[in-house]
């Protein structure tokens, strides 16, 4: 009888404890839909336009020299914004292939800096330019390694900045793939003390990467005619994208790229899916292709040919398209780590990239919460279970959003704020 108690007890608890305040406003219950179109315009946070929002570089690596083919990325591109007086920091990390400038990364330094906060705007390690300058092996997606190379990059910005600016105390948030580097990020500085961090906050993370980036790559299966329709598919969408780029104030595939491409093509509701996978396939096609050239390794250029300034990417365009995350992670990134540590296995390394591997510290570490959605798209079956039971009451999980979806709806910024202000 006891035991049955203690069930529904912790089954009570998992119902209320981890469900945002009602009644939620945001206007998208579905969640493929929610995660393109993002929030409509009158639901949106209450912003200023604009914010004096620096863009800067720096070397990060003073011994390397890029490969001639990526001669513009040379220094990290980053960005910041600070206060006239005395103000706390906060770090900001994008999520797979973002950039610092991206519209989320920017809708984030708005709502931050109108709450008295300094800002630096970080890209994700997962763009050409963090994966060319500073990455230590510019083979991403190995979160302790990214942790490393995103923590180096915010001690030499703080070096530069800390004779600007008076800071108060350090922040650290992130969304996506960016939630899971803040994380590892805040472990990171549990051990060196650089920063300190009083508070951190993930939104929107992966529990396994490995898991989010099998149902990213598996959205592509909804292409109309399936798989065997890829090539079709292909050049249909990419004539698409390649108008809506051309139109488009974005120069990531983020987030605004998405919902400007479901604007050009008003997909049908079961299209929804392969968009999205499709447009996260941009992602990983850059990584793999750039993380390639930098290491000559062979996966998509044949090894030992080298790529000049006038190389035409669009020769490796079809092959590089062809290939998803678990392709990457499976022919490239296991066997590129293998080969560092002949003792590691292929389930070992995929459970290390994950909030799991990390939960005892998470669970007990009080400066970090996390905000998500219950229908997260990146969310395997039974994941969402994971934040209530290590975080407690520091999980705020929204009913609906999909992905990212609702992170500009005005409830969510609002808290994301006050998570720092507290």
């Amino acid at each position: 009888m006891k035991r049955v108690l203690s069930l529904l007890l912790a089954g009570l608890w998992l119902a209320t404890s981890w469900v945002a305040a009602e009644p939620y406003g945001y206007p998208i219950a579905d969640p493929f839909l929610a995660t393109v179109v993002g929030t409509p315009g009158k639901f949106k946070a209450d912003l200023p336009k604009s914010i004096p929002f620096t863009y800067a570089s720096i070397k990060v690596f003073e011994d390397r020299e890029a490969p001639d083919y990526f001669w513009y990325e040379e220094k990290l591109r980053y960005g910041y914004a600070l206060q006239k007086g005395p103000a706390p920091l906060v770090f900001i990390i994008a999520g797979t292939g973002g950039a610092f400038n991206g519209s989320s990364n920017k809708m984030l330094s708005k709502a931050y800096y109108q709450a008295g906060f300094h800002i630096v705007s970080l890209s994700s390690p997962t763009l050409p330019n963090f994966i060319v300058a500073a990455s230590r092996t510019s083979v991403i997606g190995h979160v302790v390694y990214d942790a490393e190379d995103l923590y180096k990059v915010m001690e030499l910005i703080w070096g530069k900045l800390g004779k600007k600016a008076e800071v108060t105390d350090f922040f650290v948030t992130g969304y996506s793939l960016g939630a899971l580097n803040a994380a590892y990020v805040t472990l990171l500085d549990e051990q060196r003390q650089v920063f300190n961090f009083k508070k951190a906050l993930l939104i929107n993370p992966p529990v396994r990467l490995y898991s989010s980036i099998s149902l990213l790559d598996r959205m592509l299966e909804n292409i109309p005619g399936g798989m065997d329709n890829f090539d079709s598919y292909y050049r249909n969408l990419v004539q698409k994208l390649g108008e809506v780029y051309k139109r488009s104030k974005t120069e990531t595939f983020d987030d605004q790229f998405i919902y400007q491409v479901y604007k050009s093509m008003q997909p049908k509701n079961e299209e929804l899916a392969a968009l999205i996978g499709f447009v996260f396939r941009f992602a990983s096609a850059s990584v793999a292709f750039t993380s390639d050239v930098m290491n000559d390794y062979g996966y998509i250029k044949p090894k030992n040919v080298y790529l000049t300034a006038n190389t035409d990417p669009d020769l490796y365009v079809p092959v590089s398209f062809r290939l998803g995350f678990t392709d990457y992670f499976h022919e490239y990134f296991y066997p590129y780590y293998k080969a560092r540590d002949p003792s590691i296995k292929r389930e070992q390394l995929i459970e290390e990239m994950s909030l799991v591997h990390i939960e005892d510290y998470l669970r007990g570490a009080g400066k970090i919460e996390v905000m998500t959605n219950r229908d997260d798209l990146i969310l395997d079956e039974g994941e969402i279970d994971f934040f209530p039971r290590v975080f407690g009451d520091r999980a705020t999980i929204y009913p609906t959003g999909g992905h990212l979806g609702n992170m500009a709806y005005k409830d969510n910024v609002e808290h994301m704020v006050n998570v720092f202000k507290q």
